[in-house]
């Protein structure tokens, strides 16, 4: 059986972290019309007074999965040996990373219950893994695959399709796209 590798964040599901950020910043963006990871605003002490602002913030909670994904793992995890990998340390601050991988942990037991916990792999390099499939939304994060898939993303947008095609990189945009192109059955 093919393990497949899935990332979580902007794959499985898209964070508060944005949220959290307008909330902080008192701005009003929105995910769709991000073109980079949206940090980028902020510099200097605001950095730091923003991770002290999310210490105490789930970034998960009650955040839904992305429109398909539980049907299409739960069809895939038939097929294939599916784990969940994910970086969980906060470069900008390692002290609240504990909370985040708790955070996590929880939200992918109850949101996919039918993965069991033994196949979530948390870290923060992904290509220490020999994967057979891989799933990530980063595109350096796919090079030890051997089937290596991007999920769209609005940081990723920019890539293009022939310089994917050149490293061996299907781009998806949805879970249906994933099922598709991974020979599951679509129940639709």
């Amino acid at each position: 059986m093919n393990k497949l590798f899935i990332d979580m964040d902007n794959c499985i599901t898209d964070s508060k972290i944005l949220d959290y950020i307008n909330e902080f910043l008192h701005t009003n963006y929105e995910l769709d019309k991000q073109t980079n990871f949206y940090l980028q605003d902020l510099t200097g002490n605001k950095k730091s007074k923003f991770f002290d602002f999310l210490k105490d913030k789930n970034l998960y909670g009650d955040y839904p999965l992305k429109d398909n994904c539980f049907d299409v793992l739960n069809n895939l995890n038939e097929i294939y040996d599916i784990y969940i990998i994910t970086s969980y340390i906060w470069n900008y601050n390692i002290d609240i990373s504990g909370d985040n991988l708790k955070n996590k942990y929880y939200y992918l037991r109850e949101k996919l219950s039918f993965i069991p916990p033994e196949k979530y792999i948390f870290t923060t390099n992904k290509n220490i893994i020999n994967a057979d499939i891989m799933i990530d939304d980063k595109l350096d994060n796919l090079s030890s695959a051997k089937v290596k898939i991007l999920f769209d993303a609005w940081h990723n947008r920019n890539i293009d399709d022939d310089k994917l095609k050149e490293m061996g990189v299907v781009r998806v945009c949805n879970w249906l796209e994933v099922l598709d192109l991974l020979g599951g059955k679509n129940n639709e």
